[in-house]
């Protein structure tokens, strides 16, 4: 036995350790120290304790030897806590041990030593028992002197310079906080060697109002301390490319600010203009209208453009009231269009509206037709649109012109029309000069569809085209361009569409003076401003073109160019030359016309 005992315990005898399991000394790492030498000390008073007979194998012996060698390691009883001992890697063995340890320990830390064996217990069943605790024990201590030895790297203890915090306690800090740039630049200098020099302060940007701060960012400053420094011809070229793109963001700024104050300048010079031209218009023409609308100084103002608050007076004015429509025939007219609103709501389906607004016997139901083209009235303004402030306004006074007018109705570009005049007058005032400007004979064969006269008018526009622009008449003859393709949208809408609000307002302006003369002068003006691009295009760019034209046009421009085209031919002037027209295709209607039967 003894033999066998030795064998299995590395050549040693096996230390009986008097009854404590096996688990008992895997209950915690940092107490295994503690609690074998417990188990030991407790080994040793059973074995001096009246036992059964001793063996003659020399157990006695045995157990007095093992208890003489674990004397000197005994350490008195402490209290229950952690014990100041190196975490080596016998720890990390007995926590692998720990792991395969019976879980139903008690929560006091220590392991309950197993109650010794009863008396009637055969001394045998007993060797054998505190010989497998021996080995136990014993293949332990051979292990973690042989193979475990090696002891752990030592944590090394965190720097605290500010407590951390998470959400059920203080934690230290991160260790790895962000270095200043201070700090890695005295890093690298003590790395290196080398000694970092700011630049002079006569390199610095001294002009910040005009230099592009990312420029600077970028190019003008050097790189950081902890990145290899610039070769001098790397410097050199950065800075000449430094250079040159502050000089050019320089003229750049300057030119924009040159013409930023230009446009102020002119900005503030047309305000005094019109409040100057206001007191005049005020105080001396609309009091004296009658006798002062056809003076020389008077159409001169006029040409420069009214004032925004004379502009609906003076447009009422000069449109007249030829139909002597009052208030009360715009209430109504109003009413009579609610009251057919309100029955096409309640009987009509949208099929029917469409085919009643697509007949020419009935204009009138035509109503419906106005909701779709309002929304689609200055959308950039908002005010026209559903839920707008204009909305009903402009719905009213286009529903009492369908009524008015059953015979010409509602047709598209009357809406840009009439919000232009709600803009600039009252509610009645606005229907009153609508109807009016719509009954000119201009207008009236447009709104009419009167191709015929159309036809005439497109004639003579023709007239002083080439008379004014015979180079662009050419290119447009050349991709057989008829004067129908752009003009219609701009004599339907007179403008308003097409060009910008304030500019519209001023070719108004001028067109309440001249007439429909001034319409046409006015296509002329805009063809005569895009001569040079208009010649390098095509007839599908043409057209695009025309249909939409350039949002940056300005007003000086356009009234420069149309000041530009003279309104005669063979010292004919516009007039004229639509009466020779107007006489030519009544002749030659007779000429056509059949013979009379004998």
């Amino acid at each position: 036995e003894e033999e066998e005992a030795k064998l299995q315990n590395g050549g040693f005898l096996p230390c009986p350790a008097g009854g404590v399991p096996l688990g008992t000394a895997l209950e915690e790492p940092l107490r295994s120290c503690r609690l074998r030498s417990e188990a030991e000390r407790r080994g040793g008073a059973a074995a001096e304790s009246p036992s059964p007979p001793r063996s003659p194998g020399g157990d006695a012996p045995a157990a007095r030897t093992c208890r003489d060698r674990a004397e000197p390691a005994a350490l008195p009883p402490a209290p229950l806590g952690f014990t100041d001992v190196n975490l080596n890697s016998r720890n990390t063995y007995e926590v692998s041990r720990r792991r395969s340890a019976p879980e139903h320990l008690p929560h006091g830390g220590t392991a309950p030593a197993e109650p010794a064996p009863p008396p009637q217990e055969p001394a045998e069943r007993a060797r054998h028992r505190v010989g497998i605790a021996g080995a136990g024990s014993s293949f332990a201590e051979f292990f973690t002197r042989n193979f475990f030895t090696k002891r752990t790297k030592e944590l090394k203890p965190a720097v605290q310079s500010a407590p951390g915090w998470k959400l059920f306690g203080k934690v230290p800090p991160r260790e790895n906080l962000p270095k200043d740039s201070k700090i890695i630049q005295q890093e690298y200098e003590a790395r290196t060697g080398r000694m970092y020099k700011p630049p002079p302060p006569s390199a610095r940007r001294k002009n910040i109002e005009f230099e592009p701060l990312s420029t600077t960012a970028l190019i003008l400053e050097d790189r950081p301390a902890n990145l290899p420094a610039k070769s001098v011809e790397e410097a050199l070229r950065h800075r000449q490319e430094y250079d040159e793109m502050v000089a050019e963001a320089k003229k750049r700024e300057i030119k924009e600010a040159h013409k930023r104050k230009k446009i102020m300048r002119e900005r503030f010079k047309q305000e005094e203009n019109i409040a100057s031209a206001m007191v005049i218009w005020v105080n001396e023409i609309l009091p004296n209208w009658e006798g002062m609308r056809a003076t020389r100084r008077v159409r001169e103002l006029w040409w420069q453009g009214l004032p925004p608050s004379v502009r609906g007076k003076v447009w009422s004015l000069a449109v007249g009231n030829e139909l002597n429509i009052t208030p009360e025939l715009y209430e109504i007219f109003l009413s009579r269009a609610k009251e057919r609103w309100k029955s096409f709501s309640e009987t009509s389906t949208e099929n029917d509206i469409e085919d009643a607004g697509a007949s020419v016997a009935d204009r009138e139901a035509s109503l419906e037709l106005i909701k779709l083209d309002i929304s689609r009235t200055f959308p950039s303004l908002y005010i026209f649109q559903k839920g707008g402030p204009y909305h009903d306004l402009l719905h009213s006074v286009l529903g009492a012109y369908t009524c008015y007018r059953p015979d010409v109705g509602y047709v598209q570009g009357m809406s840009f029309i009439a919000a232009v005049l709600i803009l600039n007058l009252e509610e009645a005032d606005a229907f009153i000069a609508f109807a009016n400007l719509l009954n000119k004979p201009c207008q009236l064969a447009f709104f009419r569809v009167d191709h015929s006269m159309m036809l005439k008018y497109f004639a003579a526009f023709e007239v002083f085209f080439e008379e004014n622009l015979p180079k662009l008449f050419l290119h447009f003859k050349s991709y057989s361009l008829t004067p129908d393709i752009y003009l219609i949208d701009w004599i339907f809408t007179l403008y308003s569409k097409s060009l910008p609000l304030d500019l519209a307002c001023r070719v108004w302006d001028v067109f309440c003076r001249d007439g429909e003369e001034f319409l046409f002068r006015t296509g002329l003006g805009i063809l005569r401003l895009y001569e040079d691009i208009l010649l390098q295009m095509d007839f599908i760019h043409i057209a695009q073109f025309l249909t939409k034209l350039p949002e940056d046009i300005t007003s000086e421009k356009l009234f420069s160019c149309i000041a530009a085209i003279q309104m005669q031919n063979s010292n004919k002037k516009w007039a004229q030359v639509f009466a020779s027209l107007m006489k030519d295709n009544k002749e030659g209607d007779k000429n056509h016309s059949p013979a009379p039967k004998s």
